[in-house]
Parts: C-alpha cells; structure tokens; sequence
C-alpha cells in the first residue's frame, strides 16, 4: 500500500497511515524545518525495525548532534523526504525524485492538504481582498496534477471548513470538476477530531476520492470512545512554571497505561516538555483568566479584564484572544498560531501559570511521545498546529485499507 504524502507538514497524516501499516514513498513538503523532522521520524522507524532505536534515544538525549545521528541512517531512507516547494517549475524534479522511490512500483493512494490560509477565516479577515487574489487558492490544482500522474486508487485531500465556501463557492466547484475529469468519484464531510478520538475539539473538510471504476463510498466513522480530557492527558508530566522545561530520561512523574497511543508504556525519555516565558503583565493576566474560570465558569473577554493589565488599543474586534484550557473537557482547536504566543492556550493549573508546552500541544493533536519536532521550540509549535492528527488520521486510513483488499 504505497502512499505519497504531498503538502506534508510535520507528517501527522502520513504517521496516521503508517501506523496502519501503509508504505510512506515520499513526503514531499517546503518548509526546511518540517523536513528535518520527517526525515527524523523516518529515521526512527528505520531504526524501530532494525531493533537500534537506542541510536535515536542517544540523539533525543543530545549525545550525538543531528549531523552524526543523520549520518548513521541509509540516505535511501532520508531521501524519501523532499524539500521542494510544489509549483510548475519544481514539479518535474519532484515527479523524477518519486519515480526513483518506486523504482518501478506503482502507488495506491495520495494523501495531503495544501496551504489552507486562503480559505481559512482568520486568513480572510486579516486581508483587505479577503485572499481573492492569494495563489493558494489554486494550490489544489497542484494536487490534480499528482493525480493525473501515478494515478493512484484513492486519495485523502483535508483542509479548512472555508475550503467549501471560498470565493462564494467557485474554488470547491472546481475541486470537484477537477476531480471527476481525472477519472475520481468523490465525497466529503465536516469530520471533528475528537469524534476520532483526539483531545481536540477540531473541525476539517476530509475529502476522499476513489476511481471510478472502484466498488467504494466515504466511510461511516463510529465515533471512538470518548477522547482523554486535558486532566487526563496531561496527567503524567512534570509540572513547570513559566520559563522552565523538564527534558530526559525518567522525567515522567507516573506511567498512565490509559495514554494508550499518545505514551508507550516503554517510551521513558520526554522531550520538549518547555514552557514559554511569559512578562509579568501576560503572567497577571494568565492567573486572572484561570482564575474566572474554576470560580464563575466562563471565560473573559479582553475587554473585561482589569484596566492595568490591558495594554492593547484595539478593544472591539479579537476579544477573546486569551483562552484557558478547560480540564475536564478536550482542548478548543489548536493552530500555527500558537507559534507567535500562547496567550489562547492558558494552562489551566493556576499554580503553573503558563501556557502549554510544546510536547502539550502535540498530545493534544494526538502525536505520540516518540515523535520528535526538529531546529526550535517555535518551529515545533507550527508545526503542531498545521498538523493533521495522527489518531484521526489513523482512522481513516484503516477504512481506505478496504478499497486495497476489496478491490
């Protein structure tokens, strides 16, 4: 079950398919940083089968440098990342680079989403034209042309919920039209991740197409059992103030068996467990807002804070730009946003006072403990937040096995 993952990411779709057991040929994906940590993450399950991930927990724990520890795995496994933006003049380069992956083979499935900022809501109402003329309107065609060319069985396209209204609807029209002229039936919901089983309440456009001649139609989804709430998946990590990271072996404070796919039991080494620092105005305001919450149960408006903690002019538009967590429930939708601050993602422990850390964020996007975020601490939070969830992800590609084994 050969599979391209075009528009990569950080790779939480393509770690949804592989933990299902399909074949990664090649991510192909822009952002340097992202790359380093596909090919980090191939690197890993790489040396997962060669029973030497103690390789990989030497680098995690910092005694080899990235270069060394790259060094120590075949290239043909670090070459399956591309780093290529997909345009009309990188394409043919990327097309030769896949076709010496398969080396003759043939792939069954494409799996991706392009660049959603057109058709997502912040995007358009930061933007005076409203993103008209923004060409990641059109980066679907580059999509189509992936398909025209391997032709795959089926295919995964996820974006924003603003993907089906962009340009008064012409933009999904045209999805559509494309997709049947290259040989596709498709269809399409409006899927949350925490019906998935995701700590995350996030709603998407999961798009999947299948040839026409192919005995098919879009999954029914039971919904999983009821995801882990903040308290729960947080339960096992150090606490930390603003400021402080706790990083390591044997920094977990307990071992929850209940954390099922997000900690192996076994996995003992924590990674990215840093908290931002925060000023003392940010600090003042993260206590007030947790504190609103655990004693009336709602939460504050920018407007409604003390008048000496509110040091913005604009009081009208973008109110609720500080947001806590909620510990019994799952967490609102985390996004790349969360890369310039965490003022919407408060830690609701009003002892820590701080925003969530980075390997935070990613439990509650529903990558596993193992996975590992390459260069910074704010390169780490994008990608997070322009992460398909593995778990979600997962899910799907376990009902796309059947197009494979019926068909």
């Amino acid at each position: 079950m050969k599979v391209i993952d075009i528009f990569a990411g950080a790779g939480g779709l393509s770690e949804g398919f592989r933990q299902e057991g399909f074949d990664i040929v090649a991510h192909v994906e822009m952002d340097n940083h992202a790359c380093d940590t596909l090919k980090t993450r191939e690197a890993y399950y790489y040396l997962k089968e060669k029973n030497q991930l103690y390789i990989y927990k030497n680098y995690l724990l910092g005694r080899i440098t990235r270069e060394e520890f790259y060094n120590l795995i075949p290239q043909q496994v670090l070459s399956k990342v591309i780093e290529a933006e997909i345009n009309n003049s990188t394409i043919p380069k990327i097309f030769n680079e896949i076709d010496r992956q398969l080396d003759g083979d043939s792939i069954q499935f494409i799996i991706g989403g392009p660049p959603c900022q057109a058709y997502s809501t912040a995007g358009i109402s930061r933007d005076p034209n409203r993103m008209k003329d923004d060409p990641r309107n059109y980066f679907y065609r580059y999509y189509m042309r992936f398909l025209k060319k391997y032709k795959p069985k089926a295919f995964v396209f996820e974006n924003v919920r603003g993907i089906l209204t962009a340009q008064e609807g012409r933009v999904f029209k045209n999805i559509k039209r494309n997709m049947n002229i290259a040989g596709y039936k498709i269809d399409y919901r409006i899927l949350n991740a925490k019906d998935f089983g995701v700590s995350q309440d996030r709603e998407r456009v999961i798009i999947i197409g299948w040839k026409k001649e192919i005995e098919f139609s879009y999954p029914h989804f039971n919904k999983s059992e009821s995801p882990l709430s903040i308290r729960e998946l947080f339960s096992d990590l150090p606490k930390l103030h603003a400021g402080e990271d706790v990083n390591g072996i044997g920094k977990y404070i307990s071992n929850i068996p209940a954390l099922g796919q997000i900690r192996n039991p076994s996995w003992d080494i924590l990674t990215y467990h840093i908290a931002r620092p925060h000023n003392n105005n940010d600090l003042e305001i993260y206590r007030y807002v947790v504190d609103v919450w655990n004693n009336e149960n709602r939460l504050i408006k920018y407007n409604e804070l003390p008048k000496e903690v509110q040091t913005h002019n604009n009081k009208k538009t973008f109110l609720d730009r500080y947001k806590v967590l909620k510990l019994e429930e799952v967490s609102h939708t985390i996004v790349a946003h969360i890369s310039k601050d965490g003022h919407y993602y408060i830690h609701p422990d009003i002892k820590q006072n701080r925003s969530i850390t980075v390997r935070e964020a990613a439990r509650i996007q529903s990558f596993p403990d193992d996975f590992y975020f390459e260069r910074s601490r704010t390169a780490a939070f994008k990608q997070i937040g322009n992460a398909v969830p593995p778990m979600m992800a997962k899910l799907i590609a376990s009902e796309l096995k059947k197009i494979e084994s019926e068909n």
